[in-house]
């Protein structure tokens, strides 16, 4: 279970991103990593014929672990080895 920091429900607003495909991409997500210390869920999704990561920062020091952010983007070889 995690819960949500109101600047995560806040950017999740701004772009688009719902609750459902952050909860899918925490039980299932196509690759973790680390990166200042959060933990990152990434998943390959597509939205309107174009392909996009999805990139979700955890804080999972805490308890339950908090999403503290997340973004959409294009670069997903930037993020996603080969």
């Amino acid at each position: 279970m995690h819960v949500y920091s109101q600047h995560a429900l806040e950017q999740m607003q701004l772009r688009n991103i719902s609750v459902a495909e952050v909860e899918d991409i925490l039980k299932n997500p196509e690759h973790v990593t680390m990166e200042d210390g959060l933990t990152v869920y990434q998943k390959r999704m597509h939205t309107n014929n174009k392909p996009y990561l999805l990139r979700i920062f955890v804080n999972e020091t805490k308890q339950p672990p908090v999403v503290v952010t997340g973004y959409k983007t294009s670069k997903i070889n930037k993020y996603l080895v080969p």
